[in-house]
């Protein structure tokens, strides 16, 4: 159990919390305050609470101690993060969901995510308010949850410096040893001689060599489902180079593959019944006498020739080598994450990952999944038209757009070259990055789509249906 749940037979007492709607406020108050109606009010004034969304006030019992908490839902429709402001705002003490919540499941999700803390550098302070895990609940998927968001953030807060593509192997392996799954890491030059030339040439500017990481588990009988997640561990930009400003936050360039390798904990702990693949290319884009130029042409793994039209559009590089290998195996489902553009969060902006698919049913399920359980996304168009933009006069493919528009839409046509063959593919492109925090979310390093995905993954799979909805023509490279 994650240190800010307990089960609902561990705590001797626990303070009950009503969730209340603003015309519900005084009524509550008052049935549960011994002083009565009157008292009541008085608490509520005091403490300014009307019932505003995520609001909370605290009821004192007899000894001056809380004996209730209510919890503001406001009276619009309710964010499913909402309660993760519990975390942060109440006093001390062990809690419990008594009322009011329509879905507790989601209520016990939000405060551990608003719980959430990055202590590997610097002590926090021990946890003094915990939430109960409701009976009725099933805590298992609460916890698996939580922990595959908890282990995105870790990996991409922690900094450059201890997060590099050795690292994040590391990291990989630790997961496949935690659930007995295969894995094979390709290292440094062996990537040429196993034909993952666009991985090589980004990694060749640093010291710390390039990897590609290939993660299996589960039944071969089972659905086909592979994921993908972008892991550049630290982005310069290369020769085509970032400006100061522009690096601050690149730790978290490799945000796709701590995503993935995050849902990959879920589905896996889950026991899900898929047959699953994790492919990470781990780079480091640096800037030295090795590193790849403006203007050269390399091969890929799927055999198309890449001009490079700007070093600092790498990631599309790396997965493009990553997705052909994928489509090797023909998955049933392919989803690759990765921070891609800073086009997309212009389009926007940092709490709604893009995503781009040709499956419209899978479009309208991640959708609607995504609002359900609070982690929104948005499908924007594979614009065909706009591929004739990434046209090279020397390769078959240029990485940097010719046009300064729909940065995120070209950069999704670039990796769907090399997309052949999956039952359905869908490219989200993330922003791994909370820039502030707010209930739920914890400023820092964030998972982003991936409780939607597996959402999805879980009720497509009791249906009966993940391969059936997918089936159809397979994704070409037009």
């Amino acid at each position: 159990m994650s240190d800010c749940l307990i089960p609902s037979d561990a705590a001797s007492a626990t303070i009950p919390i009503y969730g209340v709607r603003p015309a519900e406020a005084e009524t509550t108050a008052a049935r549960l305050c011994a002083g009565g109606e009157v008292y009541a009010a008085g608490c509520l004034r005091a403490q300014r609470f009307e019932g505003a969304a995520g609001s909370l006030a605290v009821l004192p019992g007899d000894n001056g101690a809380p004996s209730a908490v209510l919890f503001g839902l406001g009276a619009g429709p309710a964010d499913p993060l909402a309660a993760g402001a519990l975390a942060t705002g109440l006093p001390p003490g062990d809690y419990a969901l008594a009322e009011g919540f329509d879905d507790p499941a989601a209520a016990v999700i939000a405060f551990a995510l608003g719980a959430y803390r990055f202590t590997r550098y610097k002590a926090g302070k021990p946890r003094d308010v915990r939430l109960a895990v409701p009976a009725g609940v099933d805590g298992d998927d609460v916890l698996r949850i939580v922990a595959g968001v908890y282990l995105a953030r870790d990996l991409i807060n922690t900094p450059p410096n201890d997060m590099g593509p050795e690292e994040l192997a590391s990291a990989a392996l630790d997961l496949a040893a935690r659930h007995d799954a295969a894995i094979e890491i390709v290292v440094g030059d062996d990537l040429l001689a196993q034909g993952f030339p666009l991985v090589h040439a980004v990694g060749a500017g640093s010291p710390r060599a390039p990897r590609l990481i290939d993660m299996r588990w589960g039944a071969p009988s089972h659905p086909r489902v592979t994921l993908v997640g972008k892991g550049v561990c630290f982005d310069t930009g290369g020769l085509d180079i970032k400006p100061s400003s522009g690096m601050l936050l690149m730790k978290k360039d490799m945000g796709g593959a701590a995503n993935v390798l995050g849902l990959a904990h879920m589905i896996m702990d889950a026991k899900l019944p898929v047959n699953l693949r994790v492919i990470v290319p781990a780079v480091e884009n640096a800037v030295s006498g090795t590193s790849f130029r403006p203007s050269d042409v390399y091969p890929s793994r799927k055999g198309l020739t890449v001009e490079i039209g700007n070093t600092d559009a790498e990631g599309r590089l790396v997965l493009a080598d990553a997705l052909a290998l994928a489509c090797e195996e023909k998955p049933d489902l392919l989803i690759d994450l990765a921070t891609l553009t800073g086009a997309a969060r212009v389009a926007v902006g940092p709490d709604l990952p893009p995503f781009y698919t040709d499956d419209e049913a899978l479009a309208a399920d991640l959708g609607r999944l995504s609002m359900e359980v609070g982690d929104p996304v948005w499908r924007l168009p594979l614009w065909r038209p706009y591929a004739r933009w990434l046209d090279s006069k020397v390769a078959d493919i240029n990485n940097n757009s010719a046009a300064p528009f729909a940065g995120s839409v070209t950069a999704a046509l670039f990796l769907a070259r090399f997309v052949e063959g999956a039952g359905a593919w869908v490219h989200f492109d993330i922003y791994g990055w909370a820039p502030q925090s707010r209930p739920g979310r914890v400023e820092g390093g964030e998972a982003q789509s991936i409780r939607a995905l597996y959402a999805l993954l879980k009720e497509r799979l009791a249906a009966g249906t993940l391969t059936g909805a997918l089936g159809g023509s397979r994704q070409g490279a037009r």
